[in-house]
């Protein structure tokens, strides 16, 4: 276990977004503390795309070769377990993890992502990342031309479809109830040769998590070959809200353009502050962050 207990920044969440803020700090010689459990939202993914360099590569590949680069620099320290509580100080803050451990620093970085709700749907879980996927950016090119559903409904719906509707000629919408389109977006899905099902979902059937037949409810069966699912979620983390930060209507963690929260010393990036989930995304938010947080430190120090 690490003997150091007093850092000048703790970043919570050692993925992309993390190790990258963790880098810019550590390369200004910031004493830098990582806590990380270990549970990447991604881990099931089999390959991560639309980053340059690194298109195609297994995640926790991409993830592992940046935590050696980033613990180089020896100012930096991480340690593996689970941040619980978080405190306000007169130093700044004090954080607890599930292992009974202590630590504080002058300023915190929440880089803890968002935890994904699966819908009680049999077959779902199992095929979430690599056949049931969210972005048509992180995954769209690789089911391109295949027989696809879109499961949302609504605003969703329609936005998710205007995107896949490039990648497939064979697209269809699958609401879960009443569809909540209105006449011109019937229109427009009408128009691009998109099916609208009402039916609702019993079952993603699946052949080694790759999408062979959605089920419904009423037992009739369609077969697809990738399915974008809107799930809901919640932050993977609710240190932030109990430190006062405030959530925007969507469920992120609000932040301005220097990925500050509305806490004062308190900063946030990555999938917990947007909806474009990406390793690309994550690894420019984290580098912006890094960067804020040393200028910060620096003027207070000056």
């Amino acid at each position: 276990m690490n003997t150091k207990k007093n850092f000048e920044v703790i970043i919570i969440g050692g993925s992309y977004a993390g190790l990258s803020a963790a880098m810019a700090l550590g390369r200004s010689l910031r004493e830098v503390l990582i806590i990380d459990s270990g549970l990447p939202c991604n881990r099931q993914t089999p390959h991560s795309h639309n980053f340059i360099t690194q298109d195609g590569v297994q995640p926790s590949v991409i993830a592992e070769k940046a935590k050696a680069q980033v613990l180089q620099y020896k100012t930096i320290k991480f340690v593996e377990d689970l941040a619980v509580d978080g405190k306000k100080s007169a130093q700044g803050f004090r954080v607890f993890t599930e292992k009974g451990e202590e630590f504080t620093a002058q300023k915190l970085i929440f880089a803890t992502g968002v935890k994904d709700l699966m819908p009680a749907i049999k077959g779902i879980s199992e095929c979430w990342g690599i056949s049931v996927i969210h972005c048509p950016y992180c995954h769209g090119y690789e089911v391109h031309h295949k027989k696809t559903a879109i499961m949302a409904n609504g605003e969703k719906g329609m936005h998710l479809a205007t995107l896949v509707a490039n990648l497939t000629d064979d697209l269809t919408i699958i609401t879960s109830g009443k569809a909540d389109f209105d006449k011109e977006e019937l229109e427009k899905l009408k128009r691009n040769n998109i099916e609208v099902i009402e039916k609702k979902v019993l079952e993603i059937e699946h052949e080694n998590r790759y999408v062979k037949n959605v089920i419904f409810t009423d037992r009739s069966t369609t077969s697809f070959e990738a399915v974008y699912a809107s799930v809901p979620f919640v932050q993977h983390s609710d240190i932030p809200a109990s430190l006062g930060c405030t959530l925007n209507e969507q469920g992120y963690l609000e932040v301005d353009m220097m990925q500050k929260t509305t806490v004062e010393g308190v900063f946030a990036c990555g999938d917990n502050t947007t909806r474009m989930r990406s390793v690309a995304n994550a690894v420019a938010a984290g580098n912006t962050t890094g960067a804020v947080v040393n200028m910060e430190l620096a003027q207070e120090q000056f």
